[in-house]
């Protein structure tokens, strides 16, 4: 019986392995999906060494440095205050993607347990979750996510939750949809049959195996969250000074973006080169991931 059990965890854990080549196989297939996830690796590098890779502390103000020009010295310029561009922008790449990724992690998680309630038990908890989500969905992202920050005031964390929220209805929908097209697979009919519980079939079987649309909506929201929390931080709702969040540094550098450009301009590119590549990492994740796109 012992070895019965250990051979066929290998051989589900050879499975896993299989399927984890052949999505990486497939992947790699892809130029803009490997361009996306190089530029995305690069950057996540950028904010986990950005204590090495910046030259200067991102608050270290030098007022005979003031709005200086891009040179050997400051390769991106100098702001208002005279601090270096390019290391408050390695620095906000922590705080940045800190935002975007954290606030879709939250937002997957209760999503999906919720999608998941609504979609394995369905009626009157299918309706409850459903019209609250409708709810929730008809109001506008953005103005959501202002309106939770004014309520929770700004900051990093307030910031997240507010953006966290307004990504929730979408996952609850796409793991719903995903859940009924396998609810009566015959899989769960068998975990059923030996008795297993409600709460181990939903987090063992029904989660893991409506995953996959979650992941690539979640790993395209991430840019779209970025967005948003620049925006926030914009209109002077999120990240407050002196952290270098990016959409804060375009803030601070917008009355001066005649005179000085370079305060506005690299953020600006930051920020669209983070978002262009998490999209055309998440466009080849959806190509592999779809069945119906699969040769």
């Amino acid at each position: 019986m012992l070895n019965f059990v250990t051979a066929e965890g290998n051989q589900s854990k050879i499975k896993r392995q299989s399927e984890f080549t052949v999505v990486a196989r497939r992947l790699s297939k892809n130029p803009s999906a490997v361009i996306g996830f190089i530029v995305g690796v690069l950057l996540a590098l950028i904010a986990i060494f950005a204590p090495l890779i910046a030259p200067y502390p991102y608050d270290q103000v030098d007022l005979y440095q003031t709005r200086t020009a891009p040179s050997m010295q400051h390769i991106f310029g100098t702001d208002e205050l005279g601090r270096d561009v390019f290391s408050r922008i390695v620095w906000g790449s922590r705080f940045s993607l800190s935002i975007g990724v954290l606030a879709v992690v939250v937002s997957s998680a209760i999503g999906m347990f919720l999608g998941a309630l609504a979609g394995y038990f369905g009626g009157l908890m299918d309706d409850i979750i459903m019209r609250l989500t409708d709810v929730l969905q008809s109001i506008p992202g953005i103005l959501l996510a202002i309106s939770v920050s004014v309520v929770l005031g700004p900051g990093f964390i307030n910031s997240m939750l507010a953006l966290s929220i307004g990504s929730i209805p979408m996952t609850i929908r796409l793991t719903r949809a995903a859940i009924l097209g396998i609810r009566h697979q015959e899989y769960l009919e068998a975990a059923t049959s030996i008795n297993a519980s409600t709460p181990r079939i939903i987090l063992r079987h029904v989660i893991p195996n409506s995953f996959a649309p979650v992941l690539v909506s979640s790993t395209m929201s991430i840019g779209n969250v970025i967005m948003m929390g620049a925006m926030l931080s914009f209109i002077g709702l999120g990240v407050q000074p002196p952290t270098p969040e990016w959409g804060a540094m375009i803030a601070g550098g917008r009355t001066l973006i005649r005179s000085c450009p370079w305060m506005v301009t690299y953020p600006g590119i930051f920020i669209m080169l983070t978002v262009l590549a998490l999209n055309m990492f998440g466009d080849g994740l959806r190509d592999v991931l779809d069945p119906k796109l699969k040769k």
